[in-house]
């Protein structure tokens, strides 16, 4: 019997839907798949990368995160997450993640891991010389003044400003409300001027 193409076709379409179908000599066994989350320990909290806010609901067991999924009664994402905040599981797992500070002194090449109480102290030690160094209690300005005759002459006066121009800060999306209000707070007390806030770093 010669075969044709669109017997060839019939015969191998044929045995491809019988397949398909479970048509088969071999005896069938359903198993349910395990679910992962069995077990573990439910956390939520919120997604600590951009100003949105999205609520999340971590899974935990044993002390391990086995997954992340967006929060379905959080007013915010509704249950949905964007690329990064799926994949928050990394931050947990990534084996180059930093656990400790590290510093690198001026002019060396290499970064060493430090102690959280010692750079803690350090950036607090900088802090105040520089705000020592660069503080102003007065700021010369000219403003305009009139004379008996009308006229308008400029002249220099003295302000007090009580401030360093020396120290800027830059706040990011990690930041809540009440962090940003506790900041500005502080980062006014000590007398700082450039205070800034970029939400998508």
């Amino acid at each position: 019997m010669s075969l044709s193409r669109r017997n060839f076709l019939k015969v191998t379409g044929g045995s491809i839907l019988a397949g398909s179908l479970g048509v088969g000599v071999k005896p069938k066994t359903a198993h349910a798949r395990r679910i992962k989350i069995k077990d573990a320990k439910e956390s939520k909290t919120i997604c600590p990368y951009c100003s949105v806010g999205c609520g999340i609901m971590v899974h935990t067991f044993d002390g391990k995160v086995i997954n992340v999924e967006g929060d379905p009664e959080h007013p915010i994402n509704e249950g949905t997450l964007c690329s990064k905040g799926q994949s928050l599981h990394q931050i947990v797992h990534n084996p180059t993640r930093l656990t400790k500070p590290r510093y690198r002194a001026p002019y060396d090449t290499e970064w060493k891991e430090v102690e959280w109480d010692w750079a803690l102290n350090e950036i607090a030690k900088r802090i105040k010389q520089t705000r020592d160094k660069t503080f102003k209690l007065t700021s010369l300005s000219k403003v305009k003044e009139k004379q008996p005759d009308g006229t308008e002459t400029e002249v220099k006066k003295e302000f007090v400003v009580n401030r360093t121009d020396g120290i800027a800060h830059v706040g990011s999306a990690a930041l809540d409300n009440e962090e940003c209000y506790m900041l500005q707070k502080l980062l006014r007390s000590w007398g700082l001027v450039y205070i800034e806030h970029q939400a998508r770093i």
